[in-house]
């Protein structure tokens, strides 16, 4: 699909970590202090998502909420995370980049898949977050590599593709999680190429 490829980097949450445990965590909190349904408020969330809106926050604003504690024991990995990265990692260089708190390299290595990345890049260790460029430039900058030898996969449009595309990057849209309902305007926001789960990867890179 791409030519002399020799890094991928991936977004964490909603790409190689499974995150809906988190969100049905949040929904059911926002639910109980709004004495609302569950499921009322679930698909409240998925109207803004499907306005390319952050549901959770979106509702927050919407009944003055405070921000949401996000369970991060709830995060699992997708299933097939392991598997896929081993393949790739036998090809190509690892990295992430990914908008995440202290500690991800620590979690990364216990779920078991720190040992198939050569990279990680995370926004509260840098201090700079997706979608500003300036993460983008330190992977590339540590990776000693040149953005067109350089893949993006992730499920945000916004977060992910567009500022990687910015870069000059290859795009990969995974349409895993909320970020699957985002709606393309332009452009900018098409990825090169869209998969519907990780695993997908491993046949087309």
């Amino acid at each position: 699909m791409f030519e002399n490829i020799e890094w991928i980097f991936f977004d964490m949450g909603s790409t190689l970590v499974d995150e809906h445990l988190v969100y049905e965590h949040i929904f059911r909190d926002i639910a109980e202090l709004t004495n609302l349904e569950y499921q009322y408020i679930y698909e409240e969330a998925l109207k803004f998502y499907k306005q390319n809106k952050k549901g959770d926050i979106e509702l927050g604003i919407k009944y003055n909420l405070p921000k949401r504690k996000w369970h991060i024991e709830d995060e699992v990995l997708y299933e097939n995370v392991p598997q896929c990265l081993k393949i790739l990692s036998e090809k190509y260089k690892i990295g992430v980049i990914a908008n995440q708190p202290l500690g991800t390299e620590i979690r990364l290595e216990k779920w078991g898949i720190l040992q198939y990345i050569d990279l990680v890049i995370a926004s509260a260790e840098e201090g700079v977050s997706k979608p500003n460029l300036k993460i983008f430039e330190i992977a590339l900058q540590r990776a000693k590599c040149e953005a067109d030898k350089a893949v993006m996969v992730g499920d945000r449009i916004d977060n992910d593709i567009v500022p990687a595309k910015k870069m000059g990057m290859h795009t990969i849209w995974i349409k895993q999680g909320f970020g699957c309902y985002w709606s393309i305007s332009g452009e900018d926001e098409k990825a090169d190429f869209v998969v519907g789960e990780i695993i997908e990867l491993c046949d087309c890179l």
